[in-house]
C-alpha cells in the first residue's frame, strides 16, 4: 500500500512539473487575448497602407485639368438686338503617364460632348518621334491646336480658321471643335527649334466613322529660331462628305464627296510686354476658293494682370460669289489669378451669313466673358 502511494506521489509530481501540463493563469489568458487583437487591428492598418499606396501611385501618374468659360452676349444683327448669358465651354481632362513613353488622355466637355480620347507613345529615346491615335485636334493652322484659355478673343478663333478646319462656321463639314479621328506621327529636333507632325485623319469630324473612302493628309511644320518666335505652315489635302447643305458653297449638295484642300502660313511671337500672332489662309471646297487672313495681339498695360486686346481678320468664304467680311475686335482683359480672367470686348463685323443668303450688312455685339482653369 505504501509502495501504491509513493508511486502516485511521483506521478503527479512529474505531471505538475512538465511545461506542457502547466495550467494557464489568468493573465496568460490576457496576454494571448492582446496579442490576438494587435493582430486583428494590424491587418486593417496594413490593408490601408496599401489603399493609401495604391491611391499614390495613381494620383502620380493621372493629372487632372479643367476649365469653363461663361459669360454675357450682346448682338445687333439686321435691325434685330439679342442678349443673352451663355456657357460656353466646361471641360475636364484627365492624363495618364502609363510608363515614361507611353501616356492616355480623355477629355470631355460637359456642354457638349467627349472632344478627345488619344494614346501617346514616344517611339525614339528622345522627343525626335512619337505617335498618337485617336480622337485629338487636327494639326492645321496656327491657331487651331491652341486652347481656347490662350486665346486672346471671346469668340476665340479668327472666320478662316473657325471656317476651314472645321470648328463650325462650315455646314458642309458641320460642327466638330476642330478635331478628328485618326493617326499622327510628330516630334521635335534641332533642340526642339524644329516641330513637325503628320496626320492621316478621316476627314469626318469627332464621334462619327468616315462617310467615304478618301482620308485626310495633314502637315504641320514650325521652326523656333529665337525665344518668343514661332513660324508655322501647314496644309491639308482630301476630300469631305457633306453633312449639311451651305449657303456658302451652293453647288455641294448633302450627302456629296468634294474635294477639300486647305493652305496656311503664319507666325506668332509671345514675350512679357505684349503678344501677336497672324496667319494668312486658303481653301478650296469643290470649285470653290475661300482666302483671308488675321492679325491677332494683346499688349500689357499692368504686366500679368491687366491687357489691351485687338483684332483684325479679313475673310472671303466664297471668291466667285463675293462673300467677303471684315472683323474687328477691340477690347480688356483682366487675370485674377494665374489663368483666370474677366474679359470684356467689342465686335464689328461688316457682313453675315442666314441659312439661305450671305448679306453684307454691319453688326455688333458686346461681349463678357469670365475663364476659370486649374492644371
Amino acid at each position: 500500500m505504501r509502495k501504491h502511494s509513493i508511486l502516485s506521489i511521483s506521478a503527479l509530481f512529474l505531471l505538475l512539473s512538465t511545461p506542457y501540463a502547466k495550467a494557464q493563469t489568468p493573465s496568460d489568458s490576457t496576454a494571448v487575448k492582446q496579442q490576438e487583437t494587435m493582430i486583428e487591428e494590424e491587418e486593417p492598418k496594413q490593408e490601408e497602407k496599401k489603399a493609401k499606396k495604391i491611391i499614390s501611385n495613381v494620383a502620380e501618374h493621372i493629372k487632372l485639368h479643367g476649365y469653363a468659360q461663361a459669360g454675357y452676349t450682346y448682338k445687333k444683327c439686321g435691325g434685330n438686338s439679342t442678349n443673352t448669358f451663355d456657357l460656353k465651354r466646361t471641360l475636364l481632362w484627365a492624363n495618364a503617364q502609363i510608363i515614361d513613353r507611353w501616356s492616355f488622355l480623355f477629355m470631355h466637355d460637359f456642354n457638349s460632348q467627349v472632344q478627345e480620347f488619344y494614346t501617346d507613345f514616344r517611339i525614339t529615346r528622345n522627343n525626335a518621334l512619337s505617335v498618337r491615335f485617336g480622337q485629338f485636334k487636327n494639326a492645321y493652322t496656327l491657331e487651331n491646336p491652341l486652347s481656347p484659355t490662350a486665346m486672346e478673343t471671346i469668340d476665340v478663333y479668327s472666320e478662316g480658321v473657325t471656317f476651314l478646319s472645321g470648328c463650325g462656321s462650315d455646314p458642309l463639314f458641320g460642327v466638330q471643335y476642330g478635331r478628328d479621328l485618326g493617326l499622327s506621327l510628330f516630334g521635335e529636333t534641332n533642340d526642339q527649334k524644329l516641330r513637325y507632325e503628320l496626320q492621316v485623319m478621316n476627314g469626318q469630324g469627332i464621334n462619327r466613322k468616315d462617310k467615304n473612302k478618301n482620308k485626310d493628309l495633314i502637315l504641320r511644320l514650325e521652326w523656333r529660331p529665337v525665344k518668343g518666335l514661332n513660324i508655322v505652315a501647314s496644309s491639308q489635302l482630301g476630300k469631305g462628305h457633306a453633312v449639311d447643305s451651305s449657303v456658302y458653297n451652293p453647288d455641294i449638295q448633302l450627302n456629296e464627296d468634294y474635294t477639300r484642300n486647305r493652305y496656311s502660313a503664319g507666325l506668332s511671337y509671345n514675350s512679357k510686354a505684349f503678344n501677336i500672332h497672324g496667319e494668312f489662309l486658303q481653301g478650296r471646297d469643290g470649285d470653290a476658293v475661300s482666302i483671308g487672313g488675321y492679325v491677332t495681339g494683346s499688349v500689357a498695360i499692368i504686366p500679368t494682370k491687366l491687357d489691351l486686346i485687338a483684332s483684325y481678320d479679313f475673310f472671303n468664304f466664297n471668291r466667285d460669289l463675293d462673300m467677303d467680311q471684315h472683323k474687328g475686335v477691340f477690347g480688356i482683359q483682366y487675370w485674377f489669378y494665374q489663368k483666370c480672367r474677366v474679359q470684356l470686348q467689342y465686335v464689328y463685323k461688316s457682313a453675315y451669313a442666314t441659312a439661305t443668303e450671305f448679306v453684307h450688312d454691319d453688326n455688333h455685339a458686346l461681349m463678357c466673358q469670365v475663364q476659370f482653369r486649374f492644371n
